[in-house]
């Protein structure tokens, strides 16, 4: 008996020495990039308007990225996306490091990668199956610029089929409720929010630390 207890746990052990940790109850994984390429001289942060005809967030701001795809590391996710997205070429891009990630309130996680596309601005065109067009910002503006900052209430729905009983204090138990900070850029009438917004004011704070 203590024989299979001991290789019991030696299985175990082997098992769990090759996972890696993951967040619990993410049910999606994505990828982006946070572009940085050179115009006349001065570095830009490169973004796209998401095609009108896409189903979720059609006509949104985003970086290039998307969907981490089985057995793909988030890395090169980043990248495939982004020649996708952008049709170029991966010699054309080159990551400089892993960012911060975000995990957001609706069972997704976005993983960041900072690079250079390492080509003409005006010699890209985009897949116009998932952009309707790009653009870019100077650095320089986000170095000088505060977003706006607004304040949006998560709270819990509660749902009839709830097996109240079984928890303490039944329906009048405190569920936690959460606060979800909501970013806005305005560069020249052109607003950036939401999780692009974090994810650029990220990259500014710690190129700034």
């Amino acid at each position: 008996m203590d024989f299979n207890a001991d290789f019991d746990l030696m299985k175990i052990r082997a098992i769990l020495q090759k996972k890696s940790s993951m967040p619990l109850d993410v049910k999606n994984r994505f990828s982006v990039m946070v572009p940085l390429i050179k115009r006349k001289g001065e570095i830009h942060l490169l973004y796209e308007k998401r095609a009108l005809t896409l189903r979720n967030q059609p006509g949104e701001i985003s970086f290039p990225g998307g969907r981490i795809e089985k057995d793909e590391s988030p890395r090169n996710t980043a990248i495939r996306e982004t020649c996708e997205e952008l049709l170029i070429k991966e010699k054309d891009v080159e990551i400089y490091s892993e960012g911060d990630f975000l995990v957001n309130p609706y069972s997704a996680i976005i993983y960041t990668y900072i690079g250079e596309i390492k080509k003409d601005f005006f010699e890209i065109s985009p897949s116009k199956d998932e952009v309707e067009k790009i653009f870019t910002v100077p650095l320089k503006f986000f170095m000088d610029t505060e977003p706006k900052s607004y304040k949006l209430d998560l709270n819990v729905n509660r749902n009839e089929d709830f097996p109240y009983h079984l928890i303490p204090n039944g329906e009048n138990y405190k569920f936690k409720r959460g606060r979800e900070e909501v970013l806005f850029y305005d560069y020249k009438g052109i607003i950036i929010w939401g999780f692009t917004a974090k994810i650029t004011r990220r990259f500014i704070e710690r190129i700034s630390l």
